[in-house]
């Protein structure tokens, strides 16, 4: 029995650890995905709706505060380090998630949990399954925390906690140093917009009339005297989708320019919103542009933000590169942080730079060697 509770225990380390790198290199989409819970929750219960709205606009805080968690939670389980605090910190956790992944699964309100961030998507029930299990190996190594001995590894945990928000706090204020999305750096967006070619595999349930037991079958069975079709599902269906599906810019008139962005050398300026944008940051994106269009490379502003208040503000900075729309959601998965420049080289990604790295025409010039 022993040597069951220390499996429990590293088991949890590893997937704590792993879960919570994951997204630590990105809490700015871990803070997506909790916004939306929290806006959910605010729908289905209104009369919480401004406890739950408080949270939603905090999502980003609890995001780091949670991601680095993982992390801290999971190398102290391994280290056997304080036992009693880790575990009620690991049930409560576990708790918390546990009832996300149920909610998600059972109401079919986020179809993506995020429980490992944007490396690996998981289906609402394949996520709460995950909870229910680690929920089990949690709870032994509550039952037994007083039975493990306390490892004493202050410096080790002091250097994981330090790591695990300074990488946080880095991908917030600059972009993922670990990027898992579609627009990472390297990436070909058209490629990834084209369909897979990959053929669906389907699985077929059949109720047998004579025994009536369920069948399993590859194919559709045609003896319809013995058999009465049930159900089908695909069992590769997230492989038969490109990887990139909502891609599309269009002009004030609503003229589609999408392909466009792929020809040639483009500099696109992602404006998520206009406000919290500082002076600073305005300064060295004009004369990037400026720079930009002298030497072969057009640039072009993404925005979603409405027409009549962009045309506001880019009046009112003297900006007037053409400016294109994008949808909310593309963009928040594009940029991380708000303004965001991207480089691309024929649609293949070249470099990417948040608010606090915006780049100058030289750094421009190596990337597109």
């Amino acid at each position: 029995m022993k040597l069951f509770f220390q499996i429990a225990r590293i088991i949890v380390g590893i997937i704590f650890i792993f879960s919570g790198f994951v997204k630590v290199v990105d809490p700015v989409g871990t803070g997506i995905k909790l916004e939306e819970y929290f806006e959910v929750f605010s729908q289905d219960l209104p009369t919480l709706q401004g406890f739950f709205m408080f949270f939603a606009h905090n999502s980003l805080t609890l995001s780091l505060i949670f991601c680095a968690l993982e992390v801290i939670l999971g190398v102290a389980t391994l280290l056997s380090y304080r036992m009693k605090i880790t575990s009620w910190l690991l049930l409560g956790i576990i708790v918390f998630f546990t009832f996300l992944t149920f909610y998600s699964a059972y109401y079919n309100k986020v179809t993506d949990c995020g429980c490992f961030g944007d490396f690996l998507k998981l289906k609402p029930w394949t996520s709460f399954e995950k909870d229910i299990f680690l929920t089990i190996l949690i709870v032994i190594i509550f039952i037994y925390r007083n039975k493990y001995a306390n490892s004493g590894q202050n410096l080790v945990m002091f250097a994981t906690t330090i790591l695990s928000f300074g990488i946080g706090i880095y991908a917030i204020r600059y972009l993922p140093p670990i990027d898992f999305l579609p627009y990472a750096i390297g990436k070909s967006i058209p490629e990834q917009m084209k369909p897979t070619g990959v053929k669906p595999v389907m699985e077929f349930t059949f109720l047998n009339k004579k025994t009536k037991e369920e069948i399993i079958a590859k194919e559709f069975l045609m003896d319809t005297l013995t058999y009465k079709y049930v159900s089908m599902v695909t069992l590769n269906e997230d492989k038969l989708k490109p990887k990139i599906t909502d891609y599309s810019i269009s002009d004030p008139q609503g003229n589609n320019y999408t392909d466009s962005t792929f020809t040639g050398n483009k500099l696109l300026i992602i404006l998520k919103s206009v406000e919290g944008i500082d002076n600073e940051q305005l300064t060295q994106l004009k004369s990037l542009i400026g720079d930009s269009e002298k030497n072969g490379i057009t640039p072009m502003i993404l925005t979603s933000v409405i027409q009549a208040n962009y045309q506001k503000f880019s009046e009112t900075n003297g900006i007037k590169t053409p400016y294109f729309s994008a949808d909310a959601t593309v963009l928040k998965t594009m940029a991380r942080t708000n303004p965001c420049v991207i480089l691309l080289q024929n649609g293949v990604v070249k470099g990417k730079w948040g608010n606090h790295s915006i780049p100058n025409i030289e750094t421009l010039a190596e990337k597109l060697k």
